[in-house]
């Protein structure tokens, strides 16, 4: 027989054999083996096979009427070779069903369970296979009900909690108490910056200390530290691969290779992650987490952000199937909350806010936001709804730049001119010139006049036109001067001069003109009419609009 191989991972938990024997409708009742509490099963099979051991692959209940035992069977040398083949190959239960072959369970058969530590439970004759199957399938299904339905309700709060004014800490306690655990954020010097939770018990934080190292990049693993992922038993990660209950003899089974629940093999990977290689050959490969325990208490590290450094530790006096995942989920929100702080970008950034605030010029603190050169500002507004912080977050991450401007109803982002904006799906995008830092308020503005044209021509994408045209034979200060005295009539209504700005570069559309200002059609009327009294001009006059059109412009 080949060596035990590492298991998969069954796609629903464990279901308790105590679970099953309180199913009324069954009628099961345990005979022998040690109380049911202790023992889960990952599936129910049935065989009539003298020596089954080579169609178990681990964690079954397994399910006989006898049919296989011989009538000198008797005392009990063929029971105690029965049992102990089960027990080799990792069977979690023995049902034995009563009738039509035997009347009763014979006694040699619990004698044998009960030396072996093998759980056997009386199967009454009204209660089938089947039956007993599909009850372990049901029972597997609202386990995994309750298991999504628990990750769901953490995600959640986890997600709350990175919202709120302390992140990091309000993560951790959210964290810790999901899982009555104590967790423990290191940062990539190895100390602890925040923790949550109950007590520790002694040894905890030192143990989960090493184990930090395990996942930390670069670090050099101590003496006597876990050199891999590997863990205690899970019975959730260490049982074969879920499937239907076989049929009487599975021989379509023969030839795989037993699995037997238990500790992993040395260098196992624990939770479905790769371990770490011995250390002797080749550089050591960091894994994404880790676990151990000392003593009753199970150990998890999950490295945060790739080579950041940081880590979060985690110690729970249990390990439940759904843990690895919300404690996952709570190590990408951490990945995101200290991502700023190792790379340092997030501090220069609020350097530069401060200094704007205290009074610094633009061009002062340009340098600080990673780019000394032009930029390019835009605006964004999603197709449907309004724009959401996950929605924000994921355009910036697009458009290659974090400083981001969550508005009510656009969201502005500043990126470098050295990136070309492209569409984005569910977007839609204006873009202004490229501009230094004391161009940005006239950047901003093409860029919202960008957009307006974009929503009411539908295009995805418009970009500001930086061409030079006819404007640009008249001096700006002169330009700047006409225009101001020629829309002096408009200058007590700035939503005059912006539906009129629109209605022009729309050429003339009433629909496309609301759209972009988010009016009523009848409203650019109403507006485009009191243009036309207070200016006291024909507006449908080719020539009064081009030259409306040039004293925008430059207003």
């Amino acid at each position: 027989m080949s060596e035990p191989t590492a298991p998969s991972v069954p796609p629903t938990p464990p279901v308790p054999l105590s679970a099953l024997l309180a199913r009324e409708d069954l009628g099961l009742r345990q005979i022998a083996g040690p109380p049911a509490p202790d023992t889960v099963i990952h599936w129910a099979h049935t065989s009539e096979m003298a020596d089954p051991y080579p169609y178990l692959l681990g964690g079954e209940l397994l399910l006989t009427a006898g049919v296989h035992v011989p009538e000198a069977a008797g005392a009990g040398a063929y029971f105690e070779d029965y049992v102990s083949r089960i027990v080799a190959a990792g069977g979690a239960a023995l049902g034995f069903g009563l009738a039509p072959v035997h009347d009763t369970v014979p006694r040699a058969l619990v004698a044998a369970c009960e030396a072996y530590g093998l759980p056997l439970l009386e199967v009454p004759p009204r209660t089938t296979f089947s039956g007993v199957a599909r009850a372990v399938w049901q029972l597997m299904a609202q386990a995994r009900l309750a298991e999504l339905r628990r990750v769901t309700e953490a995600q959640q709060s986890l997600a709350a909690a990175a919202s709120r004014p302390d992140p990091v800490p309000s993560v951790l306690r959210q964290l810790a108490q999901r899982l009555s655990a104590h967790a423990l954020l290191y940062a990539p010097d190895g100390t602890v910056i925040a923790s949550a939770g109950r007590a520790p018990v002694p040894g905890t934080q030192e143990a989960l200390r090493k184990l930090t190292a395990v996942v930390r990049p670069g670090s050099v693993t101590e003496p006597g530290a876990p050199t891999g992922t590997a863990g205690p038993a899970d019975p959730a990660r260490d049982a074969g691969p879920a499937g239907p209950p076989g049929p009487g003899d599975p021989t379509a089974h023969r030839g795989r290779e037993r699995r037997t629940p238990g500790p992993a093999p040395s260098g196992a990977g624990g939770e479905g992650h790769p371990a770490a290689p011995p250390e002797s050959g080749p550089a050591r490969a960091t894994p994404a987490s880790a676990t151990d325990a000392l003593g009753d208490t199970q150990l998890a590290a999950y490295a945060l952000g790739g080579s950041s450094g940081f880590v979060l530790g985690v110690a729970t006096r249990r390990r439940e199937p759904a843990d690895h995942t919300i404690a996952s989920v709570a190590a990408v929100l951490l990945s995101l909350l200290t991502g700023e702080h190792q790379s340092g970008a997030g501090a220069a950034r609020s350097s530069a806010l401060v200094r704007l605030l205290l009074g610094a010029a633009p061009a002062e603190v340009a340098g600080l936001l990673g780019n000394g050169g032009r930029w390019l500002v835009v605006h964004a507004r999603p197709e449907n709804g309004t724009p959401d912080p996950v929605g924000a977050a994921a355009l910036g991450a697009a458009l290659g730049s974090p400083l981001i401007d969550l508005g009510r109803d656009v969201v502005r982002v500043l990126v470098s001119a050295e990136r070309e904006p492209a569409a984005q799906p569910g977007w839609t995008l204006g873009v202004g010139a490229p501009a230094e830092p004391d161009g940005w308020p006239a950047a901003d503005a093409q860029a919202a006049r960008a957009l307006a044209r974009a929503r009411a021509t539908r295009a995805p994408l418009v970009r500001h036109g930086a061409r030079p045209g006819l404007s640009e034979l008249v001096p700006r200060a002169d330009a700047a001067e006409h225009a101001r005295a020629l829309l002096a009539p408009l200058a007590a209504g700035p939503a005059l001069t912006e539906t009129l700005r629109t209605w022009l570069s729309l050429h003339g559309s009433w629909d496309r003109t609301a759209v972009a200002l988010d009016v009523h059609r009848n409203t650019v009327r109403q507006r485009i009419t009191r243009c036309a009294a207070l200016l006291d001009t024909d507006l449908d006059d080719p020539d009064v609009r081009m030259e409306l059109w040039f004293a925008l412009r430059s207003h």
